[in-house]
């Protein structure tokens, strides 16, 4: 790993800074004076720059501004004694990754710079994966269960029928089959048939002889033709009209098929791949859809998971999404704080990858300065969430958001008597204010206090994460592994509670 670059005038904040990290085995470069810095990397790079924002000669914004030009990626931390706002405007709008004023605690110092590295070696990763353009990214089991499908299928000539809710990456997947086929170099032809008009889709399929209908002024070769010798990707399947499922059934059954206003067959070479939103069992039995073509195309199906069953691959998602789009416009990538990452990935994204990519888009265009917090998140999404800072806090509150409602009644000693928590039981979401619960606790709280109870920290501490989890494994319909994911805990810590606290009804996914 590389150092940490201290840059400041000041010999004792760089002495301090020194000693401090040197503590947290952290390797240390210090510069007096922006300009040997700016000198400096023309042959190296730190993981992480923390920077005077006023020195003699050059500035910390003038700093900045080189480094960020050459370094995009690079964090920079600027600290100041003159703490005011246009500094702090200035700092952000140059790309900072954080303001600090002096004097500061040493130890949140550190702190900070240890964000900066972990966000700096992510983005080292992110950049990496960009350059190595994949294709899917994802480190969930559900998502590797689809890579080895596609290991075993890449190489055969088998129809694929892929299956999947909107936006989870369907024809990413038709890609990589074809990418890794030994049709690799021959066409990659898509098509999505709800997005063609009934009476046009036939001729876009199979093409059309010249007058064949009126505007038919010329020979036009269809997709079938078009993607001879390589892999058609015909999207949404479930969608074809009735009637063009029996021409497309005798393409798969012979390989044969004649243009619109033709009568000569022509023989396809082609590797169908369908994909579909859609049950299409369902719509055979609804008499839709061809149960003889569904049979043709559910040769092999490979099912598609949902973002919710792959919240593990958010985070991957979210970096990549946003370094794509800085790119594309030209713009310092911005970064989500770890609990905006958290609420991201307790959403469900019906979406899926799509929904999430045009957040990231949106994210880059209009979220304030560069590290993006859940109150800087579009309002729909964080409306109906639950979602609502904490009382004398900057920091959000994701407690509510983790649970459909908000419960502080459980199992215990609590529940007895007029107990003002215990009042909330049962009272359907929206009915109590989102700040309320807190003012009930306090109320408790003095209750308890009042009354001498012993152990109060404690026994409130129990109920809250026992109605929490309780709320969590409700919500999940009682998969553990799942409800510690929407918590943001871990599953070792949510067995270990499910048993000290003595809930019930809890099971492995």
């Amino acid at each position: 790993m590389k150092p940490i670059w201290i840059v400041d005038d000041d010999e004792s904040i760089r002495w301090v800074l020194e000693k401090a990290l040197a503590r947290e085995d952290l390797a240390t470069r210090s510069f007096s004076n922006a300009r040997d810095a700016i000198e400096a990397l023309q042959s190296s790079v730190p993981q992480v720059l923390v920077s005077d924002i006023r020195m003699p000669g050059e500035s910390g914004l003038q700093l900045l501004q080189a480094v960020k030009a050459k370094h995009p990626g690079l964090p920079v931390i600027i600290i100041t004694a003159f703490s005011d706002l246009d500094s702090a405007v200035a700092a952000f709008q140059g790309g900072a990754f954080e303001y600090l004023a002096k004097p500061f605690d040493v130890d949140k110092a550190v702190e900070l710079i240890r964000r900066a590295l972990e966000e700096s070696l992510r983005e080292a990763i992110v950049e990496q994966s960009a350059d190595e353009t994949p294709e899917i990214l994802g480190q969930a089991p559900a998502m590797q269960d689809v890579f080895r499908a596609i290991g075993r299928l890449a190489q055969s000539n088998v129809t694929v029928l892929i299956t999947g809710e909107s936006g989870s990456g369907k024809e990413l997947v038709a890609r990589a089959l074809h990418k890794h086929s030994p049709r690799s170099s021959q066409p990659f032809i898509a098509l999505n048939t709800a997005a063609i008009p009934k009476d046009l889709l036939e001729s876009e399929l199979f093409g059309h002889e010249r007058g064949a209908f009126t505007g038919a002024q010329t020979t036009r070769r269809g997709r079938f033709e078009q993607a001879e010798n390589g892999t058609l990707f015909l999207d949404e399947i479930g969608d074809m009209p009735f009637d063009l499922q029996t021409r497309l059934l005798r393409v798969l059954s012979d390989g044969h098929f004649y243009r619109v206003g033709g009568h000569q067959p022509l023989k396809a070479n082609v590797r169908v791949i369908a994909a579909t939103h859609q049950n299409l069992e369902q719509r055979v039995r609804d008499g839709l859809f061809r149960e003889d073509l569904y049979h043709r195309l559910n040769v092999i199906r490979l099912r598609l998971p949902s973002l919710r069953e792959r919240r593990e691959d958010i985070p991957i998602l979210v970096r990549f999404f946003l370094t794509q789009s800085a790119k594309q416009l030209g713009v310092e990538a911005k970064r989500l704080s770890d609990n905006a990452m958290q609420f991201l990935s307790s959403l469900d994204l019906p979406g899926n990858v799509r929904q999430l990519e045009n957040l990231c888009n949106w994210i880059t265009v209009m979220a304030p300065g560069q590290t993006v917090e859940v109150k800087d998140l579009p309002q729909d999404l964080t409306d109906g969430q639950g979602y609502a800072p904490v009382v004398g806090s900057q920091q959000p509150s994701l407690a509510v958001a983790a649970a459909p409602q908000v419960v502080l009644s459980g199992a215990g000693p609590m529940d007895s008597g007029n107990s003002s928590i215990a009042s909330l039981n049962g009272v359907a979401p929206g009915m109590i204010d989102k700040a309320s619960w807190i003012g009930l606790l306090e109320t408790e709280a003095a209750q308890m206090l009042a009354a001498g109870r012993p152990e109060v920290m404690d026994a409130l501490g129990r109920l809250f994460e026992s109605t929490l989890i309780k709320a969590a494994l409700k919500h999940t319909h009682g998969r553990k592994n799942d409800a510690a994911v929407r918590l943001g805990i871990g599953r070792n810590t949510i067995t270990r509670k499910i048993h000290e606290l003595g809930i019930d009804g809890a099971q492995d996914d």
